[in-house]
């Protein structure tokens, strides 16, 4: 009877909890991620205090503080792996997408880079002109605790002074040299003349308030003293002086006279759907978009297709039995592949001059390729193909191994031949297998900015319409619209990058839906 319920008690005994095992990869990994989490508290913390920004702030700590709760705990170990890719994923995906959406909507770039405040400075600053009789002083540029500041002594007292954005105030113990510029101060560093050079934007901006007007530089070791001909006026929110009158205009982020003239700084604003409406109504970019769309499109094609062909052909051809020597072709059919992309395609475009590269010499002939539109295309088409099949080589190699050989065994037993073998048999095998891989060579092909920009630079361009060339996809000819003479337009190139993203993933979503009916007819 004692011996029944022992074993009773045994039964209904709940088993030790066993003891987690600490790995070295664990202690690692917990030590990396909260070190990385730390560094980031300690960089960030300062700026965001000395800004005032403590929502931020109030963020940034409850997030360190979730993480260090994280890995600080033996439990909740699925997040430990499912918090860093969901951090990565939102700041290298999430994140870029967004603020390419939000900067489409505003006028962000070149003259619009700051708010109204910053604009009305730099336009007050920018239209300074010397007095007649104002004074000059020699300038020592230096820093005081991270922030420019001018040191100027004025020749006819030889009293040194301190300049800020603030004003004037005395510069107690300052060295002057023979020069008549400081060369130390107590509390401050002397800049030299290449570190000066440097700061040459933040020098010509800084404008320290003397009397009626500002002093500014005037190069590196000399200042003067003007009045600006342009003022702000609070009262009618607008700009005067020149004789003129510019009003702000809250919906072009400009001051604007009655003729409709702008002045060059602006502030940034929201335009609402004005850049996307520009793409479709601009005809300067309207009236070409679709030729260079249907390009685009052919050019993303050839390079899929043509790359995926070849590099097929080759792989099937070294992946046969009685194929030898196997490992030497292989090496040598990556080299294109294992090469800088950008050293490459410059060689092909000096390889496809007309008057010295190497094609012409090889083919005895004297075609400007990438001076005709036909032959540029093509030539582009053949420098992607060449540094494109490599990749679908080795690929295509890596799937061939997985299908088992008794597959096209029994097909040929059945009596196919070996083309019918590969087409029914082999061929959508693979097809089932690379279809994501083709997508997205064909979403990196559709934006290959370099292929085109390192080799035909887009030309060549109509004599007519010297924007648009004749092998410009649709980034490259954007790029130049958005950066190039006219300056930076950050928010037009954004809108722009959402139609990019619009069409590849329009397209990309067809052909996946068009993929997953292939997997489930081979599944």
């Amino acid at each position: 009877m004692a011996l029944d319920v022992r074993e009773k008690a045994a039964a209904h005994r709940v088993p030790p909890r066993p003891r987690r095992e600490i790995t070295t990869a664990f202690v690692v990994s917990r030590i990396a991620v909260l070190a990385v989490a730390a560094a980031i508290l300690l960089y960030a913390v300062p700026p965001l205090v000395a800004t005032g920004s403590w929502v931020s702030l109030a963020l940034l700590g409850l997030a360190s503080a979730a993480i260090a709760g994280l890995y600080l705990t033996r439990r909740l170990i699925p997040a430990k792996y499912l918090v860093p890719g969901t951090v990565f994923l939102i700041a290298f995906q999430v994140f870029p997408v967004a603020y390419t959406v939000t900067t489409a909507f505003t006028n962000f770039g070149d003259g619009h880079r700051g708010d109204k405040a910053a604009a009305v400075t730099a336009i007050e600053t920018g239209s300074v002109r010397q007095a007649p009789g104002s004074p000059e002083y020699a300038l020592t540029v230096a820093l005081r605790d991270g922030e420019l500041v001018f040191l100027l002594v004025d020749p006819a007292t030889k009293q040194a002074r301190l300049g800020t954005a603030e004003g004037l105030s005395p510069l107690d113990g300052a060295q002057v040299g023979v020069t008549g510029k400081v060369l130390q101060a107590p509390g401050l560093t002397v800049l030299k003349a290449p570190e000066a050079a440097a700061r040459g934007q933040e020098i010509s901006a800084l404008a320290v308030p003397a009397g009626d007007g500002v002093i500014k530089a005037n190069g590196l070791s000399r200042a003067v003293e003007g009045k600006a001909a342009l003022v702000y006026d609070a009262a009618c929110d607008c700009v005067k002086g020149n004789g003129g009158t510019w009003t702000a205009d809250e919906s072009q982020g400009y001051f604007v006279n009655a003729a409709g003239e702008h002045l060059a700084q602006g502030w940034q604003v929201g335009v609402g759907f004005g850049n996307f409406a520009r793409v479709l109504t601009n005809p300067t970019i309207s009236g070409y978009f679709a030729g260079v769309l249907g390009w685009n499109l052919v050019f993303a094609l050839a390079s899929v297709l043509g790359t995926f062909a070849l590099g097929m052909g080759v792989a099937l051809a070294l992946h046969h039995p009685r194929m030898r020597g196997t490992r030497v072709y292989r090496i040598a059919l990556i080299l294109p592949y294992a090469m800088p992309a950008f050293a490459m395609l410059l060689v092909w475009r000096d390889m496809f001059n007309r008057d010295f590269g190497l094609v012409n010499q090889l083919l005895g002939v004297n075609i400007d390729w990438l001076g005709e539109p036909l032959t540029a295309r093509l030539a582009v088409i053949l420098v992607n193909l060449w540094l494109g099949f490599p990749y679908m080589f080795l690929v295509t190699t890596g799937a061939l191994q997985a299908i088992p050989r008794e597959l096209t065994e029994a097909a040929s037993i059945d009596g196919a031949t070996p083309w019918k073998a590969f087409r029914r048999v082999t061929l959508p095998l693979l097809l089932v297998a690379l279809t994501p891989l083709l997508i997205s060579s064909f979403a990196f092909n559709f934006n290959n900015f370099n292929a085109i920009a390192l080799t035909s630079e887009g030309g060549p361009f109509p004599a007519e319409s010297p924007q648009v060339g004749a092998t410009d996809l649709l980034i490259t000819y954007t790029f130049r619209l958005a950066f190039g003479a006219g300056g930076a337009q950050f928010g037009f190139a954004a809108a722009i990058s959402v139609f990019i993203f619009a069409i590849v993933a329009l397209i990309s979503a067809v052909a996946f839906r068009r993929t997953r009916k292939q997997e489930e007819v081979y599944a």
